[in-house]
């Protein structure tokens, strides 16, 4: 694992919640719900390959 998926996460919610921040006092709260939930699921693009390879290792050391 990277250190550098770790300062791309953070780097992702600091611009998400700018984001956030900025079209809820413009009031366009619809357009910051999807702007978060995009946050969202990009992260969870980067991370679901770490997690699977955590679930392969865990099942090779305890022989499942």
């Amino acid at each position: 694992m990277d250190i550098t998926l770790i300062f791309q996460i953070a780097a992702v919610g600091i611009l998400v919640s700018v984001i956030n921040t900025v079209l809820k006092h413009t009031g366009r709260e619809e357009h910051a719900f999807l702007t978060t939930l995009a946050g969202l699921v990009l992260v969870l693009f980067w991370v679901i390959p770490y997690i699977g390879e955590l679930f392969e290792t865990i099942r090779r050391i305890f022989h499942l």
